[in-house]
């Protein structure tokens, strides 16, 4: 069965996360300017969505019974990473976001897999503080959550300010 949720969230400092809602979701240590690049600061409990804008984005949460089929084609950016979910309660949430009011999904109990799927970064990056004003300019995320082994972080995918520039494999280091 398939749950799918759609959210806004004001994605302050340029990021949104994805935590086990009792971890302590430290990604301190985890930005580094490769992160920055990749989109993707990775902790064993917690992950950090790098965004193109500084203002509200659109984020689709799709809870999976399996691995979905690679559909990055459709994408500007795609990155995917292993977390830890012991709680089997998974928080999305801007960064500044308080905790408890955070949007909350029900996952398998430990280790999953989560892809992050980012579309319509050319025109959000192009009306920046604006983005948000008008669903075409809007930067949307696809976040797809899967029980899965733990796997190291990913790049599937990987966009490029410069328009039609944006190239396919590679890893997250």
């Amino acid at each position: 069965m398939t749950t799918s949720t759609e959210l806004t969230l004001f994605a302050d400092y340029f990021q949104i996360h994805v935590c086990d809602a009792e971890g302590d979701g430290d990604l301190s240590e985890a930005w580094t300017e490769q992160t920055v690049a990749d989109h993707l600061a990775v902790a064993e409990d917690a992950l950090g969505i790098g965004t193109v804008v500084n203002v509200n984005v659109s984020v689709t949460v799709a809870v999976l019974p399996q691995e979905p089929s690679d559909d990055s084609s459709a994408f500007d950016h795609v990155v995917e990473a292993g977390l830890h979910v012991p709680s089997g309660r998974l928080m999305v949430m801007g960064c500044t976001d308080y905790g408890p009011d955070a949007a909350a999904f029900e996952v398998p109990p430990g280790w999953n897999r989560v892809r992050v799927s980012q579309s319509n970064l050319f025109r959000a990056a192009q009306a920046d503080v604006d983005s948000d004003q008008s669903p075409e300019t809007t930067e949307r995320i696809r976040l797809q959550v899967w029980a899965a082994p733990e796997s190291p972080a990913a790049v599937v995918k990987r966009w490029s300010r410069r328009p039609g520039a944006c190239d396919a494999g590679g890893s997250a280091r």
